[in-house]
């Protein structure tokens, strides 16, 4: 269970981030060590062939796992992605994208996330997503 100070403290530190405004991105669910986002369809984030851009897609999985990672740090820390690995497994469609984040092992110094991106079409939900990342906790810049 997530106190509603970190739930606070991640939800305030996602609202920072201007390029999850300016896709339109949200984040549906905080959890201690799970985070789940949602990114509405827009043409503007499409490839040629109309499906979600891959880069889009990476960056949704990538935010997710940082903020679940976050959600087990304490306050004075903050979080940075050392690496993450990255599947598209299908072209993305459908109204909206939702990526999660759920950590697989936190650490002193590094914490381990499993990264999975759904697509939602109609009714169904398919999995178009699968990675892994790894993330580093450091000191609050400023």
């Amino acid at each position: 269970m997530m106190d509603l100070a970190t739930e606070a403290r991640v939800r305030e530190s996602f609202d920072r981030q201007a390029f999850m405004s300016a896709i339109g991105a949200v984040l549906q669910e905080v959890a201690r060590g799970r985070v789940v986002m949602r990114l509405p369809f827009s043409g503007q984030l499409t490839q040629q062939n109309g499906f979600f851009h891959g880069g889009v897609i990476a960056t949704i999985a990538d935010v997710a796992g940082g903020y679940a990672a976050y959600s087990m740090f304490d306050a004075s820390a903050d979080v940075l992605t050392v690496e993450f690995k990255l599947n598209l497994l299908a072209p993305a469609r459908g109204s909206f994208l939702t990526a999660s984040g759920e950590v697989l092992k936190s650490g002193r110094t590094l914490t381990v996330c499993a990264l999975k991106v759904f697509d939602h079409d109609r009714d169904e939900q398919r999995l178009c997503a699968a990675g892994q990342q790894t993330l580093i906790s450091v000191g609050k810049a400023g």
